[in-house]
């Protein structure tokens, strides 16, 4: 039951939800409340327009992403391990398994492994039921991995966990079974300041190893290095929007995770 609130009830806080609902009471109220129509769907369009401009937007992600920034030479670890959440299942008419736009985790853990950075992928990530039938993703992970000449031998399957904490505390039973002290962490920029306090709460002696970063620092400069810039980078855009939604979300989380002391 925690897994299906935590996953549908915040998707009312996000701009885009919240905007609905203001919405919503705006058209109910339009008729004999007119006035608090109007509140409602000024706040509606002040929320869009603030939530999905790249001001806004990308120094949100920047306050996650750049909390674990990369080693200039990645050291050296037993074993490294994989979040799930970077691929989309063979379902037709998509001919075999896809990367999403987390893949960048499972392309990256090929390069370290070729690197020499760790000799053991621990793939972690199940598939929750209401996102579609398939493999777990863990399985898909391996599939890509497999596919571009990484070896199935040095490939450890972790299929069940449905969140982080999950991940966390399964891997951290792999870990102990082997004899395994250290591993590099893969995941999203974003994703690894609540990942890597989760681990680490179990026990787990990670080295952050984050990838796919959303916001460099060209396009944090970018953004007021003229002024026709500063004012385009103002106006609405999806993307912004869709980085702040994502944003918010692992501040939610982790908002989340500390109440269940989980952080």
């Amino acid at each position: 039951m925690f897994l299906y609130l935590s996953k549908l009830l915040p998707l009312f806080f996000y701009p885009l939800g919240l905007a609905c609902v203001s919405l919503v009471v705006a058209l109910v109220t339009l008729w004999k409340r007119p006035r608090l129509a109007a509140i409602a769907i000024s706040f509606a369009l002040t929320l869009l327009l603030f939530c999905s401009n790249a001001w806004i937007a990308k120094s949100l992600v920047r306050s996650l992403e750049w909390q674990n920034l990369p080693y200039a030479e990645i050291p050296k670890a037993e074993a490294m391990v994989v979040l799930g959440g970077a691929t989309k299942s063979a379902s037709p008419p998509r001919p075999t398994v896809d990367l999403s736009e987390s893949g960048d985790r499972v392309i990256y853990a090929a390069q370290l492994y070729r690197q020499k950075k760790a000799p053991i992928i621990i793939l972690s990530g199940g598939r929750i039921d209401w996102r579609g039938s398939g493999s777990p993703e863990s399985a898909d992970m391996a599939t890509i991995l497999t596919s571009i000449g990484i070896p199935s031998e040095a490939i450890i399957q972790e299929p069940d966990s449905l969140n982080t904490h999950e991940n966390a505390v399964n891997v951290r039973k792999i870990l102990e079974a082997r004899g395994i002290k250290q591993v590099l962490l893969i995941t999203s920029a974003m994703h690894m300041p609540r990942s890597l306090k989760i681990f680490q709460r179990q026990g787990i002696n990670v080295i952050p190893t984050p990838t796919d970063f959303l916001v460099t620092q060209g396009e944090m400069q970018e953004l007021g290095s003229t002024p026709k810039a500063a004012i385009l980078n103002l106006l609405p855009d999806t993307d912004n929007l869709h980085q702040f939604t994502t944003a918010l979300k692992e501040y939610i989380g982790s908002f989340v995770y500390r109440l269940r002391g989980w952080l």
